[in-house]
């Protein structure tokens, strides 16, 4: 978590679904969050390095991986551990709240959701 008030919290959108990531990037922007998107599994960790957001906001169904493989590795200490602690929410059509959860989420939205929920449940995990 960001130290210096100055600084926006990150969230790192990760869905392929364009709509829904534009729709909830502009939301979360006039919320004050600064977002960065993933649209696959396998780019998360890199730009996970590069941005170094400090909240994940997941869906479990990627093009190329399920979500919640993403989120062990995460756990696991892929990126070099920085992620280890990182709040992660996923999403799902599907109720997969005791498969995510056991994986590491530290929680779990089914789909569809109101948007207006995220920067309340963000803000109580990053301690703000």
């Amino acid at each position: 978590m960001r130290k210096d008030r100055l600084t926006l919290p990150k969230v790192m959108i990760v869905d392929d679904d364009r709509t829904t990531t534009k729709l909830l990037q502009t939301l979360l922007e006039l919320d004050g969050f600064e977002v960065c998107v993933a649209a696959r599994g396998g780019d998360v960790i890199p730009l996970a390095l590069k941005e170094r957001p400090d909240i994940f906001l997941m869906d479990y169904h990627l093009s190329d991986m399920d979500g919640v493989e993403v989120l062990r590795d995460l756990r696991a200490g892929a990126a070099n551990g920085i992620f280890v602690h990182a709040p992660i929410v996923m999403t799902s059509g599907l109720n997969v709240h005791d498969e995510v959860m056991e994986a590491g989420a530290n929680d779990f939205l089914v789909k569809p959701f109101e948007p207006d929920e995220l920067p309340m449940i963000f803000n109580r995990l990053l301690g703000g």
